[in-house]
């Protein structure tokens, strides 16, 4: 399935099945690049490094958290190979948002999202893809 943009899209939640080479594996598809996995679905986005990833390119979460305010409670975020601080305009909408979140390297997030996934716990993640 893919989303109005051509993209790779999974309705539902969905755990993260394999990463690697700059490319995620989610329900049976694959996505070269980062993706955001959320209550209602998986899907790509346009954010190739942790200093990308603001409200544009998880204007899908916030989009979910406006029509289900209490879908989402944390967000999990895969920095890429290596850790780095979310940019400081993210972090207040997330606050903002409502969210609690938490940073660190994409292999560990991808962990505990699928984790929290399977536990069934309001969680999304914000993936940047890592070689």
């Amino acid at each position: 399935m893919t989303a109005g943009d051509g993209a790779p899209f999974a309705p539902g939640s969905h755990p993260i099945a394999a990463h690697g080479g700059g490319a995620f594996a989610f329900a049976g598809m694959s996505r070269q690049g980062s993706i955001l996995a959320t209550p209602r679905g998986v899907r790509g986005i346009d954010a190739p490094r942790l200093a990308d990833l603001d409200e544009r390119a998880l204007a899908p979460l916030f989009d979910e958290l406006r029509e289900a305010p209490a879908s989402i409670e944390f967000l999990v975020i895969g920095a890429g190979a290596d850790l780095a601080p979310v940019p400081e305009a993210l972090r207040s909408a997330l606050r903002e948002a409502g969210l609690r979140f938490e940073t660190m390297a994409t292999g560990p997030a991808l962990r505990v999202y699928n984790v929290m996934q399977s536990e069934d716990r309001r969680v999304a993640a914000a993936l940047i893809a890592a070689p």
